[in-house]
């Protein structure tokens, strides 16, 4: 047991790296609600055409995500055991692998977004609306690979707060591309959509340089500042690289191709249920975002903790982790739950999407503590290196809850109230897996 100094130290250290992360991923989701809170004043295809290519560029940014948490599992760990070079390799070669996947993801879609599109059942209006958005959405893809690359190079040398600042700038200048180039005040082009796209290209270009330029500072130059020397290393832990990210890529496929397939039978139901569907999840995503703020925490002190050969202290910060979550989230989920309304009308007038969007966020609201729960123990075990047991949460909470029930509530011609209950299943059982095995340990001997 922890002596009760030792254990508040820990939790000032766990709420240390949090905070940064759950800051800046509040201001990612307000910049996709100032999206929407903008392009809701086009009507309900505009809407709609952003729901329909988020999809596409939630399953960009999964890929990259996911070999960013390869970088997060082998650099803390080198960091933890003392050995920076080994860190700058291991921070070359998730550069390089996240490049190449976004440059061949960003290619592929270029090549064929109106056959996606209409893949997805977007209906011909709000593809044709779409499709500005979606072609300069995805050559923004390009620059996030390198920033979120860097953004978790960062974390892993426990260094929340430089994200943060940039996170601050590039939400700032999001908002005022998002408004110059959409509604072309001062005699500007109004661009609409495709302004929105725009601003994001932008935004990113901003996100780059500011974190290719700071990761230059003298306290974090040992382990971000790369140099040619390091290349030779990089190459050699592009086996370690692939071995980590592979299933954390298979799993954010698994997941978004589930939330893709999901996505088009919800358009079954309408433009109203996918405009409710967009919105909703724009809105309560700042519920779990202290989830991912944890689960970083939880990452990056359970690699720096497995480094310095010591997995009880690995399995203490996991759980202690977890424990702030969960109690964060079941909060915000209440706050949610209660003030669904009116949070709904700041973002839509629309009858129908109203009468769609309030049963939606009350399920998810109810659902925040699993959520809490399974993201930060599966952040957990991918700070150890281990990204299989994440997959198989994924693909048993979608594939043999998630999808099944909404195909047949969908085909049972239930209404769509029914294909939210759906979301519930899923985390039920991604949360009893991912905590079954933190439980058994077994993790801390990789």
């Amino acid at each position: 047991m922890l002596r009760r100094a030792d254990a508040r130290a820990a939790d000032r250290e766990i709420w240390t790296l949090a905070w940064p992360v759950i800051l800046s991923q509040v201001l990612a989701s307000a910049v996709s609600l100032i999206d929407i809170a903008m392009l809701g004043r086009l009507g309900p295809h505009a809407l709609a055409a952003v729901g329909y290519v988020t999809q596409i560029f939630l399953l960009t940014q999964a890929v990259l995500f996911a070999v960013g948490t390869a970088g997060v599992a082998l650099m803390a760990r080198a960091l933890g055991a003392g050995d920076p070079a080994r860190a700058r390799a291991a921070l070359a070669s998730c550069l390089a692998v996240s490049i190449t996947a976004a440059a061949a993801i960003a290619g592929l879609v270029l090549a064929i977004p109106r056959p996606l599109l209409e893949l997805l059942n977007a209906k011909p209006d709000v593809v044709d609306v779409a499709l500005p958005y979606l072609r300069l959405t995805m050559l923004s893809t390009l620059l996030f690979a390198v920033s979120i690359t860097l953004e978790c190079g960062f974390r892993a040398a426990r260094d929340t707060r430089t994200p943060l600042a940039v996170a601050v700038v590039v939400t700032s200048v999001k908002t005022l591309l998002n408004w110059l180039l959409i509604f072309g005040p001062f005699g500007l082009p109004q661009l609409g959509l495709a302004g929105a796209g725009a601003a994001t290209l932008g935004a990113q270009v901003v996100a780059v340089a500011l974190l290719g330029v700071l990761s230059q500072r003298r306290g974090v130059r040992g382990s971000l500042a790369l140099a040619r020397g390091d290349l030779a290393p990089a190459r050699a832990s592009l086996v370690e690289v692939g071995r980590i990210s592979a299933p954390a890529v298979l799993e954010r496929l698994v997941l978004n191709l589930a939330l893709l397939d999901y996505f088009r039978m919800l358009g079954d139901y309408g433009a109203s249920a996918i405009a409710a569907y967009t919105v909703g999840v724009r809105m309560m995503s700042f519920s779990w975002i202290p989830g991912i703020g944890f689960a970083t925490a939880a990452a990056t002190l359970v690699g720096h903790s497995l480094g310095a050969a010591d997995p009880r202290a690995a399995q203490r910060a996991g759980w202690r982790a977890t424990r702030f979550a969960v109690a964060v989230s079941a909060l915000l989920g209440v706050v949610f739950a209660t003030a669904r309304e009116p949070l709904a009308r700041v973002f839509t007038d629309d009858a129908g999407v109203l009468a769609e969007l309030g049963p939606f966020m009350l399920t998810l609201a109810l659902t925040q503590p699993l959520l809490g729960f399974h993201f930060t123990i599966a952040g957990a075990l991918r700070g150890a290196g281990d990204t299989v047991t994440p997959l198989l949460g994924a693909a048993i909470g979608n594939w043999a809850f998630r999808v099944p029930l909404a195909w047949a509530f969908s085909h049972a011609g239930l209404p769509v109230v029914w294909m939210w209950v759906a979301l519930v299943f899923d985390h039920v059982a991604r949360a009893a897996l991912v905590g079954v095995v933190f439980v058994r340990g077994r993790w801390r001997q990789r």
